[in-house]
């Protein structure tokens, strides 16, 4: 089972103005931060921190967190709230019939350049 997933950031400061609501759309708390912001419900947890081998943070290509979110409204919303934030689009709301026919997916950029999307498969 999947405990935790860390992204990195250049900026913890302007990650948590990010994260503190993007996350809270998809029901992730913030947690604590000692050398890493975590956010978290349950037994999983997201952390975002500076890379441990002190090089700038830089973002996976291909790789990227997704989060299910209850509803297509709740979709819509994290989109809308992560570019309210700082973050860029990398996919509208909308169906993905590639994957599924209701597949309603939405994909963003954080700040540092990590992919993240929030999906359902409510109608």
């Amino acid at each position: 089972m999947l405990h935790h997933v860390s992204l990195g950031t250049n900026d913890m400061a302007r990650a948590r103005a990010f994260y503190d609501p993007v996350l809270a759309v998809v029901g992730l708390r913030f947690l604590d931060t000692q050398q890493s912001l975590n956010y978290g419900v349950g037994s999983f947890m997201v952390s975002l921190t500076r890379p441990v081998n002190g090089e700038r943070a830089s973002p996976g290509n291909g790789v990227h967190v997704a989060f299910y979110a209850g509803t297509r409204a709740m979709v819509d919303a994290f989109h809308r709230i992560a570019l309210a934030h700082g973050g860029s689009s990398d996919g509208e709301p909308g169906l993905r019939p590639h994957y599924d026919p209701n597949y309603y997916a939405a994909f963003v950029l954080d700040p540092d350049g990590n992919k993240l999307e929030a999906f359902t498969y409510a109608a």
